[in-house]
């Protein structure tokens, strides 16, 4: 190749001598002396060339030698090549089945030492007697349930792992034969042991085991713990302030710790339900206790026909009690129960089963609650409940937003329905009681004339009082709300009612009118003309009286009232008078006196008149002795007033007037006939007994002064 390479400078060389020899020197020629050295370098070029091409081709001989020896040496190494790169892959395989044995082994050996470690505080717990001592203990037992637990865990996960991977690798072995039969018999029995293990001693370990009985142990401590917390004596509460029923921990900070470890262990040994079971069975028990130092038997009553049969007073201290327990119930007791549901049950499943606890706990206590109140609701709709129906409404509704949130979210929403199901009972059923109560007062038609005595019937008194009550602050704003309330439901929520205070206004006036109608009927029945206007001058004054000065007239409005009845009680003291006394005054009248020419016909005629005076005189003041009646004292006394002016004057004037045809002293003197008519509406008068709610100011002095006046003037104050 190399030859190749020089074979055109060698020729050029030739051509170089060639013409060197072919011409003849005549001078040096520096040009041909430069051609002739670098021919000579050429020539040793070429020698050298020629000496490296041979020892090219001995190296070329030495490679073909030394290639030959490598490709025999190659063909003899091959197989053990071979040997290391399956021995390698067969030791891979067997490390990656020996590693997860090996660290189940260390398993195992945790899980020993564990169980040594548990029944040493096993028998440490069993020491402790002092409370906080135990606590403690406590804490480190269920830190070692829980390693045992994880160990144990890791046994379960590992075992079956490592059995699957022993048994492949026996497997290989056994078919490869890559190693000797007494290492696979080995490894196979080794896999058989494994494999016993798994199937007896792990399962044994979780449930027949000192894991086992651990968790009886936590089981028994947590109930226990559980029976501990109790409430303080909320029989103290009653009366307080609702400020002041307020809600306690039921549990020490070490306490509640211990509950919330062994709930959480418990759950995470697969014993959630009997966690729930213990914790709900417990708190419940310890709730309805401290609910049972109030003495609530009232509960045991709850049918609509059980308390139809309830005497009144005991079911009006009974409902007093059920506002008291039930509020007590809900701000102390529940509230602190939900409490410690949350700060024990809280971080077991994310926190999804504490909310449904405590609603477990709190649904048979307000079931029982709920059961009352249904029961009044739907008993039946006498007056009087009225009151009791609003007192539970009104309560209920100062409790609905702390209710709502003790009882939030989708496990609370029953008892949340119910709460509502019972305020919207007792809106029908206070309304449908005072709707009925006017009703009844209307509808109460007996047929039968006033009272003999014309007094005030008990059926006003009992109305008038009765609406008083219903106006003063404890229950007219409840009243009004629930009358709010039914009216929103039958227009739609969309309707625009109108305020609370002409809500209660226009009720109670159409209540009022009612007894106004009752009386004008009974008015009607009087055949004794002076006692039907005595009759409604007591009943008009009684109302007037009896509500300007309390929140029932303030209600109304003074003008309102003057108009209804004070007016018309003016009207009939009128016509009282008039009927009464003016018929008797008629009879010494003596425009007709003074027409007689004769004077013993004069004279008889005088005579004749004041004896008929006179004996109208006893006969009139016997009927009021004993049949008329005015119970309002300040009412007698302007009618006494009135009357004596009346009759006294005009006694006095015909006494002086016909003096000469009377013999003086055989008549009466205008004292004795002013005295008389003044024992007459005193102590000669029969006067009623008052009923025992008269209240301070009833018989604050009115304004009749003078009945003579026309009704046209009656009709203008």
């Amino acid at each position: 190749m190399l030859l190749l390479v020089l074979f055109p400078i060698y020729r050029i060389v030739m051509v170089v001598e060639y013409r060197a020899e072919a011409m003849e020197p005549k001078e040096e020629d520096p040009t041909l002396a430069k051609l002739q050295s670098a021919c000579s370098d050429l020539k040793k070029l070429l020698h050298s060339s020629a000496s490296m091409e041979a020892s090219l081709e001995k190296m070329d001989k030495n490679f073909d030698t030394l290639q030959e020896t490598l490709s025999t040496a190659s063909r003899r190494v091959g197989p053990l090549q071979s040997l290391a790169i399956a021995s390698k892959a067969l030791d891979t395989r067997i490390n990656r089945a020996v590693s997860p044995a090996l660290a189940l082994l260390e398993s195992f050996k945790l899980a020993e030492s564990l169980q040594h470690k548990l029944l040493q505080l096993t028998s440490e717990l069993s020491s402790k007697d002092a409370p906080k001592k135990r606590l403690k203990a406590l804490v480190k037992y269920v830190d070692c349930v829980d390693k045992l637990n994880a160990a144990i865990n890791s046994i379960s996960l590992e075992c079956e792992p490592a059995i699957q991977k022993l048994q492949e690798v026996v497997e290989f072995l056994s078919r490869t034969r890559a190693t000797d039969q007494y290492r696979t018999h080995r490894l196979r029995e080794t896999l058989i042991t494994l494999k016993a293990l798994y199937e007896t001693e792990v399962d044994a370990m979780r449930f027949d085991g000192l894991l086992d009985e651990a968790l009886l142990n936590l089981q028994d401590e947590y109930e226990r713990i559980l029976q501990q917390l109790r409430h303080r004596n909320i029989a103290e509460l009653q009366g307080d302030a609702p400020a002041e029923m307020m809600a306690s921990d039921l549990g020490t900070e070490l306490e509640v710790e211990v509950l919330r470890r062994i709930s959480e262990t418990l759950a995470a040994n697969d014993c959630l339900d009997i966690c729930i079971d213990i914790f709900v069975k417990v708190r419940y028990r310890r709730a309805a206790k401290a609910l049972m130092r109030l003495n609530p038997d009232y509960l045991r009553t709850y049918t609509p026909e059980e308390i139809d049969n309830m005497e009144w007073e005991s079911l009006e201290t009974a409902t007093a009690l059920w506002i008291q327990h039930f509020e007590l119930a809900v701000k102390t007791v529940l509230v602190s129960e939900k409490k410690l549901c949350k700060q024990v049950l809280s971080g077991i499943m994310e926190g999804l089963i504490w909310t449904e606890c405590f609603v477990k706990i709190a649904d048979k206590i307000m079931a029982v609650f709920f059961r009352f109140g249904e029961g009044v609701a739907r008993s039946n709709k006498e007056p009087q409940k009225l009151f009791k129906l609003l007192d539970m409404f009104d309560s209920l509704e100062k409790l609905k937003t702390q209710f709502s949130e003790i009882f939030e979210g989708e496990a609370g929403a029953d008892i949340c329905l119910r709460f509502r199901e019972l305020t919207k009972l007792l809106v029908h059923s206070s309304s449908k009681v005072f709707w009925e109560f006017g009703l009844q007062i209307e509808g109460n038609q007996d047929g039968f004339p006033p009272l003999q005595d014309g007094s005030v019937p008990k059926l006003v008194r009992y109305a008038i009082n009765y609406l008083k009550y219903l106006t003063t602050e404890n229950y007219s704003a409840p009243m009004a709300k629930v009358l709010r309330t039914e009216q929103i439901w039958k227009a739609g929520v969309l309707s625009q009612p109108e305020t609370d205070e002409n809500l209660l206004k226009d009720a109670i006036s159409s209540v009022m009118e009612a007894i106004q109608r009752n009386v004008e009927s009974k008015k009607s029945r009087c055949r004794d003309k002076i006692l039907s206007h005595v009759f409604a001058m007591n009943t008009y004054w009684y109302i007037y009286m009896r509500s300007r000065s309390s929140e029932l007239g303030k209600l109304l409005g003074e003008q309102w009232m003057k108009k209804k009845y004070k007016i018309i009680a003016e009207e009939s003291a009128y016509m009282y008078q008039k009927q009464a006394w003016g018929t008797l005054v008629n009879l010494l009248e003596k425009e007709e006196s003074n027409r007689q020419t004769n004077k013993e016909s004069m004279g008889a005629v005088i005579r004749g008149k004041m004896e008929a005076f006179l004996e109208g005189l006893d006969e009139i003041s016997k009927r009021h002795r004993t049949s008329y009646t005015i119970p309002d004292a300040d009412l007698r006394i302007q009618l006494r007033e009135a009357s004596v002016k009346l009759v006294v004057t005009a006694y006095t004037e015909f006494l002086t007037s016909y003096s000469y045809f009377l013999q003086p002293k055989s008549y009466l003197p205008p004292d004795s006939i002013q005295a008389m008519l003044g024992q007459l509406f005193n102590d000669g008068h029969r006067v009623p007994r008052l009923s025992k709610d008269r209240m301070a100011g009833d018989n604050s002095a009115g304004e009749i002064k003078d009945f003579s006046r026309s009704r046209s003037n009656a009709s203008d104050q």
